[in-house]
């Protein structure tokens, strides 16, 4: 991992495996389980930091290629990440995920009370799948021609408040949801098929070089070449 990456993370701690012992589960303790690579995971860890809760939400990183099996037994049948331990249960899904910690714990609040703008933001929040999906489908074909409208999209949404960079004017949980994916997809378009995603897209240039001035989100990133190399390993290998 670069010295470039590392200079803005805060201390780690090495994922659990299968030899792990668990945590001392339900002992009052509030712990989000990621894992340091996945997206999903990175939208609530982010919310986590923005929302400064590292001393009220532990971290308890997982390893995916190696998971202990107390965590699908104790912590979340479904052996996902993220998953939340609070107040005796276990919640999953990283969109209801992000909700759920914005509402419940103290800190800055991440969705507008704005009724224009709380609308235009559920609305985002519901198409964050299908961007997922198009822009990922994309890379099997024809990339750049295919993922255009997607990257087109954020563009347009991105104008329409002018009152901030971000999906909502101020940053928000639109901004969690759809940040984790573009990291990953930016670097991916650039080596694979020496492509800008931003190129022609100011708005979105701005929004990316906007989100990376966060330390709450800049604390979680990967390696770039870390995620190039995942995804060629990925997608090459099926064609």
């Amino acid at each position: 991992m670069s010295m470039a990456i590392l200079g803005v993370q805060a201390f780690r701690p090495p994922p659990l495996t299968s030899t792990s012992d668990p945590p001392s589960l339900f002992d009052g303790t509030t712990r989000l389980y990621i894992s340091y690579s996945c997206p999903y995971a990175q939208r609530v860890w982010i919310t986590r930091n923005y929302k400064r809760l590292q001393d009220k939400i532990q971290l308890v990183p997982i390893d995916l290629q190696d998971r202990p099996a107390w965590y699908k037994e104790k912590v979340y049948p479904e052996n996902k990440v993220p998953s939340l331990e609070h107040n005796g249960k276990v919640l999953g899904e990283s969109l209801d995920l992000i909700k759920y910690v914005d509402a419940n714990f103290e800190g800055t609040p991440l969705f507008p009370g704005d009724p224009a703008k709380k609308e235009f933001g559920e609305h985002l929040l519901s198409h964050v799948d299908t961007f997922n999906k198009d822009t990922s489908s994309s890379l099997k074909g024809d990339a750049v021609h295919q993922a255009s409208s997607a990257f087109e999209y954020l563009e347009n949404a991105l104008g329409k408040f002018d009152d901030g960079p971000f999906f909502l004017g101020q940053f928000s949980l639109v901004d969690i949801a759809y940040i984790p994916f573009v990291e990953r997809f930016q670097p991916v378009f650039v080596d694979l098929f020496k492509h800008d995603i931003t190129e022609g897209r100011p708005k979105l240039a701005t929004w990316i070089e906007e989100v990376n001035k966060i330390d709450a989100y800049t604390q979680t990133k990967v390696d770039p070449q870390e995620i190039v190399d995942r995804f060629k390993k990925r997608y090459l290998s099926q064609q």
